[in-house]
């Protein structure tokens, strides 16, 4: 419980920095609002760096899970356990974001796109086509989670949430035009969830088409692929 106790915190406090950063530059009446996309991905990997320090050994990520399944390094059972862990967590950190940013809410209802607003808690697409879609997010899930297990071999717990937020930068950076980079559930799926519930006036759907089919499932083939490459490649 305690493990999974952190997964669920860990995950929530990054989605607080990551929803919480992109509230605070989409939405109205903000102090960074027009900040843009640089702040946004800066913000997710410092964030991401600050959960792994304070939690440790933690996936914050189903795909990861998964990833630590197929590798023989956890059960399917506490694999199930970490995921719906996780998503709670995603979507409580969702929810204390919406709650911390309810009047910048209600100032921009009438400014921004429905749309908009949806993509304050998940991700999109740049560009509507599914199969690229889904190819973008496998790809970077596979490159995120195989640099991932190549950092944690450093062994040393002052090395890896460094490691890891810079490597989420670089993704963010160079990969994440196209869909976002969620390459990971817990960051779309959860706050998805929450947007779902949450009392926002004029609501875009939620697309789950989207939602279920890219950040839902491309991350496990992701997943997938690096425990081939792990095993083959990196003797892990």
């Amino acid at each position: 419980m305690h493990q999974l106790m952190a997964e669920f915190m860990g995950t929530a406090l990054m989605i607080l920095f990551g929803v919480g950063v992109h509230a605070g530059t989409v939405l109205h009446d903000t102090k960074y609002h027009g900040s843009g996309h640089l702040f946004a991905i800066t913000t997710w990997a410092f964030g991401i760096s600050i959960a792994l320090f304070i939690f440790g050994n933690v996936t914050i990520n189903p795909a990861m899970a998964f990833c630590m399944f197929l590798l023989g390094k956890m059960n399917f059972i506490t694999f199930i356990e970490t995921s719906i862990f996780q998503i709670a967590g995603g979507i409580v950190g969702a929810v204390v974001v919406y709650v911390m940013y309810a009047d910048s809410f209600k100032k921009s209802y009438d400014k921004i796109d429905p749309v908009t607003i949806r993509n304050i808690f998940s991700t999109s697409p740049a560009v509507r086509n599914l199969p690229r879609n889904f190819f973008v997010e496998f790809i970077d899930t596979f490159i995120f989670l195989t640099s991932i297990l190549a950092i944690s071999r450093a062994n040393s717990p002052e090395v890896v949430p460094i490691g890891v937020g810079l490597l989420v930068w670089a993704i963010g950076m160079g990969l994440g035009g196209p869909t976002g980079f969620a390459m990971n559930q817990a960051r779309d799926l959860g706050p998805r969830i929450a947007h779902a519930i949450l009392p926002i006036q004029n609501k875009a759907e939620s697309d789950w088409q989207y939602g279920l089919l890219v950040p839902g499932i491309a991350p496990f083939f992701g997943a997938v692929a690096t425990a081939l490459f792990a095993k083959f490649y990196l003797g892990i």
